[in-house]
């Protein structure tokens, strides 16, 4: 009888119990079903296939004509140019990143020139009739000579019958016919001295001298003693070493940089450690059709007598200055026809090629105008493989069809919670 009674008492336990578990679990199931209901994915917004800039908070077409995909809230942000690496793969790729930030830059134009004579300072002596060249005094290009130094002697029958033809007008005493031959002698080049000289002494000078007009190098040097000249023979250039040019070259892509007056520095190699600050003294008006380069011209002051012509030197003009200017390393930025674009790493391993805009470059470094803010990590080294990896991953995913928003079941979601 006591045994009866007590399995009576807990199957009525039993029965309590079970009862009291039914209702919560119910309960508890239809809260679950209503919160599945009220969770299910729903995209965020639409972008168009082709151009992630276009957003729409609504399906349709994108303005190539195709259908915009969806974009959820597990992948905002990502619409193919985000890629995700593994940090062993990371670590065998060496991938090293920098941070972008502001820091001022000086946009600086660095290449190349040679020094050639300021043509502003080269003196040509001709002779204004034909004659033979008597005690030639310099016998090299390069001497040095100074102003008013004898240079070389001509003997010239037209010159000679000049100087006779004036000698008779003083004899004769004939103002007109002085004043004649002496405006004869002065257009076949002899000087006012040695008219004078001739006057004094009522001698026919049979050689002319002719003098160094300026101090200077002998840049040309083209008779020998005893050689018959013309009007038109070049017998000897000088040029003043005063003042020497750079002729610089600067790319195309730079030409719209440069401007008169800019300030530039020069070193060379022949003097190590020493530099020499000019100025840009002019910009020759039409590009090399071959190398595709503007030729600039430097004006630097050889008062030292250190430079000579045809000397090689590196030249840096700098063009304007940007206190603040947000900057990345120049090997970040990864160039194409197309578009310019650096990879921004995210976190968990992410990457992303981003768009951006270059400005300036100096050194190292160049501006970013717009596409990266301040404090943000890009990548300087193996960025051309990801840069791949991500347009691949973009190519991939405009060919995909667009998915259906389908409600996930519980097990769906339980495996990928436990993935």
């Amino acid at each position: 009888m006591k045994n009866s009674l007590m399995l009576i008492s807990v199957l009525l336990i039993g029965v309590g119990l079970g009862s009291y578990i039914e209702f919560p679990l119910k309960n508890s199931m239809s809260d679950k079903s209503g919160e599945l209901k009220t969770t299910q994915k729903k995209p965020l917004y639409w972008v168009a296939p082709m151009d992630a800039s276009f957003r729409r908070d609504e399906p349709g077409k994108s303005p190539m004509g195709m259908d915009l995909v969806a974009v959820y809230k597990d992948n905002a942000g990502d619409t193919g140019s985000t890629v995700k690496i593994s940090p062993e793969v990371i670590n065998n790729l060496g991938v090293r990143t920098a941070l972008v930030q502001r820091v001022p830059l000086t946009r600086k134009i660095s290449t190349v020139g040679y020094l050639d004579y300021d043509e502003t300072r080269i003196s040509h002596i001709h002779t204004r009739t034909d004659g033979w060249i008597e005690s030639l005094t310099v016998r090299a290009e390069g001497e040095r000579v100074e102003k008013n130094q004898l240079l070389f002697e001509l003997y010239s029958p037209t010159l000679v019958n000049a100087q006779e033809e004036y000698l008779q007008s003083l004899v004769n005493r004939n103002k007109s016919l002085k004043e004649a031959s002496k405006q004869r002698l002065i257009a076949l080049g002899i000087s006012n001295s040695q008219i004078k000289r001739i006057e004094k002494s009522r001698k026919v000078e049979q050689y002319i001298k002719y003098y160094a007009s300026q101090s200077g190098v002998l840049s040309r040097l083209n008779v020998r003693e005893g050689m018959y000249i013309k009007p038109d023979t070049e017998v000897i250039s000088i040029a003043n070493l005063d003042y020497v040019w750079l002729i610089a070259e600067v790319f195309e892509r730079q030409s719209a940089w440069v401007k008169s007056g800019q300030i530039a520095e020069a070193r060379l190699p022949s003097f190590i450690g020493r530099v020499w600050t000019g100025s840009v003294e002019y910009i020759y008006p039409d590009l090399d059709p071959v190398t595709r380069t503007l030729r600039i011209r430097l004006r630097f002051d050889n008062s030292e007598g250190l430079f000579m012509p045809n000397m090689y030197a590196h030249v840096d003009i700098y063009v304007d200055e940007k206190r603040e200017a947000l900057s990345i390393p120049r090997e970040a930025l990864i160039r194409d026809a197309k578009q310019d674009r650096v990879i921004v790493a995210l976190e968990g391993g992410r990457f992303e090629a981003r768009p951006v805009s270059p400005g300036i470059e100096s050194g190292d470094y160049i501006e970013i105008q717009s596409g990266l803010e301040e404090g943000e990590q890009i990548v300087v080294t193996s960025q051309f493989l990801i840069d791949s990896e991500s347009s691949l991953k973009a190519s991939l995913l405009r060919m995909e069809p667009i998915p259906d928003v389908m409600e996930e079941s519980p097990m769906t979601r339980m495996i990928e919670e436990n993935d």
